[in-house]
């Protein structure tokens, strides 16, 4: 039986609701969207019509009239599913959207869209600017180990180190294959197509090589200035921490900055590196599973970066922050905040020479809660098994 995301059930809701809305999903590439639409298409059983967008070179705004006009065609009896994948690659897709969607309510049309997406970056901007209180968001986040678990029979060891990328999993079996195509179809795809496709980058080869930077120092505190010093043509610290920014918009890597509540944060202050998903850690090491096991420090940085990518995926949105702290050679892990409420995680990875700044950080911060994850603390297992907003209420 094809797995399903819980996020289906949701979805097939909002879409037989009696005041019905955009149905919007936002989420990185092959993590199941298209998936999850089709299996929404199998559940309703209405009449539908579905087109992707993702293509070489970039389709009209009339390209979704023509679409939607399908659709309509489509309807016999009752309502008809539109599905439309990649539509942020369309300038101006939010105008027509919205001009679509109006016309349909007005109407009492049959089309119900369902929009995909894999830049949050564009996507989000199209939606805040021109279908506010016209859509529901949905994130689709890579794949959890539960997930994995019940999918593929994975252990915890494996999905820390192959990540949780449903399309690569038949091919764990041989590393080299399951490297090769993450590097190719994963990590290139998103770059040449979500990146480098739809935004201005003057150095497409510094970002290359940004990403290729963070995969190498998983959970790493790196200065700006340590980044110039390794990275060739890197410009200045404003190009990089702008295209740390883009990578972080295709769910790719994330720079976390220093934590400084009721203070303006220092401009340019060392990022910790965080990538969303193991996989693009792995799929770019020379380690293998067995490799990585046995090298101590290396599977700390491999389980603190899976920690950090479980709150990046699951705490999305402007009431949440993920961040780091230090004070000389004290540090937290991560600082999770949501509104008043701080959070100091610290993870337990045995990895050799780590300095636990808890205590000074609730000298700092009285109020804040701790969780310890891993060794006398919460077991991965556990923490990794319920969804990260859980550990925050």
């Amino acid at each position: 039986m094809e797995f399903e995301r819980p996020a289906v059930a949701e979805i097939e809701k909002g879409m037989s609701s009696r005041v019905p809305l955009l149905q919007v999903v936002v989420g990185p590439r092959q993590v199941g969207k298209s998936t999850a639409a089709r299996q929404i298409e199998q559940r309703l059983a209405w009449s539908s019509h579905s087109a992707s967008a993702d293509s070489a070179l970039p389709h009209s705004p009339e390209w979704i009239e023509t679409q939607w006009q399908l659709a309509r065609l489509k309807a016999e009896k009752g309502k008809s599913l539109l599905i439309l994948d990649e539509v942020q690659k369309i300038r101006g897709w939010s105008e027509v959207a919205k001009r679509l969607w109006d016309e349909e309510r007005a109407k009492k049309g049959p089309v119900r869209a369902l929009l995909l997406g894999s830049s949050a970056l564009l996507l989000q901007k199209g939606l805040t600017e021109s279908l506010s209180g016209r859509f529901f968001l949905h994130r689709f986040t890579h794949w959890t180990w539960p997930e994995c678990q019940v999918a593929f029979g994975w252990n915890l060891d494996q999905w820390i180190y192959f990540g949780g990328y449903p399309g690569a999993a038949g091919l764990a079996d041989d590393e080299t294959q399951w490297k090769r195509y993450v590097t190719d179809s994963l990590i290139e795809t998103v770059l040449s197509r979500d990146v480098l496709q739809l935004q201005t980058v003057n150095k497409p080869a510094l970002l290359r090589h940004l990403f290729a930077l963070a995969a190498t120092f998983p959970a790493q505190i790196l200065s700006y200035t340590k980044m110039l010093g390794q990275l060739q043509d890197a410009g200045n610290t404003t190009t990089l921490a702008h295209y740390l920014k883009l990578l972080e918009s295709a769910f790719l890597a994330s720079g976390l900055e220093l934590f400084s509540k009721g203070k303006v944060r220092k401009r340019g202050s060392s990022p910790k590196l965080i990538l969303w998903n193991n996989a693009l850690i792995n799929a770019t090491s020379l380690r293998s599973l067995a490799d990585a096991r046995r090298e101590g420090n290396w599977w700390g940085r491999l389980v603190e970066n899976a920690v950090g990518a479980h709150l990046l995926n699951e705490l999305q949105g402007p009431q949440w922050s993920i961040t780091y702290w230090r004070d000389g050679d004290q540090e937290v892990d991560f600082v999770v905040s949501h509104g008043t409420d701080i959070w100091a995680i610290e993870v337990k990875s045995g990895r050799a020479g780590k300095q636990a700044g808890v205590e000074a950080f609730r000298k700092a911060y009285p109020k804040a809660k701790v969780w310890l994850i891993g060794a006398d603390g919460v077991k991965l297992e556990e923490f990794f098994s319920r969804p990260a907003i859980s550990w925050f209420g």
